[in-house]
């Protein structure tokens, strides 16, 4: 496991918005859900985690997002640190979807802060959210049976998909997942995404704004992310283009964010 970064958001930010956390109602979580048995359920006795995943801390989470307390924490801290208001950027993202999709996955899904909006707006779709950390999807488990929403929630990596058929989708998503990968990785998962598209399908994928990125290097330093300045340096729109799609675009999304779109021919 890395050794945690004296970073500025560790020094600094982290102990004022921890300070604003409602520690009950994340306590309340916590007892809430079963832990082990759902881990259990969710992960594979042989599974091998990809070196790039599990030897890094995120956010200055010791053990990164294979731990309770990044699950627990993770929604709680992102309402402040996703400006300039975490549901206007998650909805900025699924107003970029041009159809009426009804089979979505939704790849790197975490505790579901994408994925129960989109089932919101396509009620009649099947919604499938995939993710690498079972703790993670522990708590995505207990949110949706909390707003009465039936999703399919899959243990996984993106970069193998292969459980699923091609063509099997027609919208795929990725929310702030992209600056967590290797740029070799993210392009790996944008072939797999090509695969399991039917032909029209698209692909929507929110994250940091790699302009302004690469013009904010103290940014970047903030936060204890492994990869972000790799993804910043980096281009989606040619990501996107390398894997097969077409009708590339990005749209700015507050500044700080983006949302960037391809489609399927």
């Amino acid at each position: 496991m890395a050794i945690r970064k004296d970073t500025l958001w560790e020094q600094f930010l982290s102990p004022v918005i921890r300070g604003l956390l409602d520690k009950e109602q994340m306590i309340v979580v916590r007892d809430r859900i079963d832990w082990q048995g759902t881990i259990d359920r969710y992960q594979p006795a042989a599974f091998v985690y990809p070196e790039y995943y599990h030897t890094q801390n995120y956010h200055g989470i010791e053990g990164g997002y294979l731990t309770q307390t990044a699950a627990i924490t993770y929604d709680p801290i992102t309402q402040y640190v996703l400006p300039p208001y975490e549901p206007w950027v998650r909805q900025s993202a699924i107003a970029e979807i041009r159809s009426q999709p009804q089979r979505i996955l939704d790849l790197g899904c975490g505790t579901g802060a994408m994925t129960l909006p989109l089932k919101q707006a396509f009620p009649g779709a099947v919604v499938t959210g995939l993710d690498l950390s079972p703790y993670m999807l522990a708590v995505a488990e207990d949110r949706a049976k909390l707003a009465g929403v039936e999703i399919d929630w899959q243990h996984g990596t993106a970069t193998d998909l292969s459980q699923f058929e091609a063509g099997s989708f027609d919208l795929i998503t990725a929310a702030l997942l992209f600056h967590e990968t290797p740029p070799a990785t993210a392009q790996t998962i944008l072939a797999q995404s090509y695969r399991l598209l039917a032909p029209g399908g698209q692909i929507v994928i929110l994250d940091g704004n790699q302009t302004t990125l690469r013009s904010l290097d103290w940014l970047n330093n903030i936060f204890e992310e492994p990869y972000i300045q790799a993804y910043a340096a980096g281009n989606l729109d040619a990501w996107l283009g390398r894997a097969g799609f077409d009708e590339v675009r990005t749209k700015d999304v507050f500044w700080l964010n983006q949302v960037t779109r391809g489609v399927k021919r």
